[in-house]
């Protein structure tokens, strides 16, 4: 059977669990090498093996996405040893605090987008020249529903990921002319750890999982994706363009 991704590397971040981890798994059966980028060295190494198990590759980068200097060198070292990046899944975030906005501390305020959003700049910067040496490099880019539906005590995050999709459409515009496309995905409710904490007492067991929303991102990932700028809604199953002022 042909591998859609067969010669495609594919970083991820985040990919010690949840949608992250199941992307890499994906990602590797699809054919790619994955650089997969986590804080936890042990998830790391059990994802690593999980990826073995079945005949995929991947290389090991236990690192926080905070650590500025650390995704300054990811770029460079990415074309220095591959002379590209096919994919880059921008995926880890963080929640924050879930309370009224005017509880919320300005170093809690600060960690959200200094995660959710300037390390995702920064790793974009880091790695955009691996990106354009790519003959179809995909930057895609983990968002949330949060992002549009603005819900009480969610101010941190929704803030964040709605400055992440700017962002990301906005370089979506600046590359529109180049092969490289750029996606914003919304994966809805999900069987995820950030979702427990979020959600303690709805039934983890009527969620979709992060596996089930793994072969879309495949699909984002590959040559033959064309479209740029806009979102995959997976609550939806579809492509949304992102409503332009009037």
């Amino acid at each position: 059977m042909t591998k859609p991704l067969a010669g495609r590397i594919a970083l991820v971040t985040g990919a010690s669990r949840g949608i992250g981890r199941a992307a890499a798994l994906a990602y590797a059966q699809a054919g790619a090498h994955v650089v997969a980028l986590a804080r936890t060295s042990g998830a790391l190494e059990e994802l690593d093996d999980e990826i073995r198990a079945v005949g995929g590759s991947a290389t090991l980068v236990p690192a926080d996405l905070a650590d500025a200097a650390a995704i300054e060198r990811l770029g460079p070292a990415l074309l220095e040893r591959w002379g590209k990046l096919d994919i880059m899944l921008a995926n880890a975030g963080i929640l924050g605090p879930l309370a009224p906005l005017t509880h919320v501390s300005p170093k809690e305020w600060a960690q959200v987008f200094d995660i959710n959003v300037t390390a995702n700049w920064r790793l974009l910067k880091s790695v955009e020249q691996a990106l354009k040496a790519s003959d179809a490099g995909r930057a895609i880019f983990v968002s949330s529903g949060a992002a549009h539906s603005c819900r009480a005590y969610w101010g941190p995050y929704a803030a964040s990921k709605a400055a992440l999709e700017a962002m990301a459409r906005s370089y979506a515009a600046e590359t529109e002319s180049t092969p490289l496309r750029v996606m914003m995905v919304n994966p809805g409710p999900l069987r995820t750890r950030m979702r427990a904490n979020a959600m303690p007492g709805e039934d983890p067991m009527t969620l979709r999982t992060p596996q089930d929303l793994a072969p879309h991102l495949v699909a984002l990932g590959a040559p033959d994706w064309a479209e740029t700028g806009k979102i995959f809604d997976f609550p939806k199953g579809k492509v949304l363009t992102p409503q332009m002022p009037v």
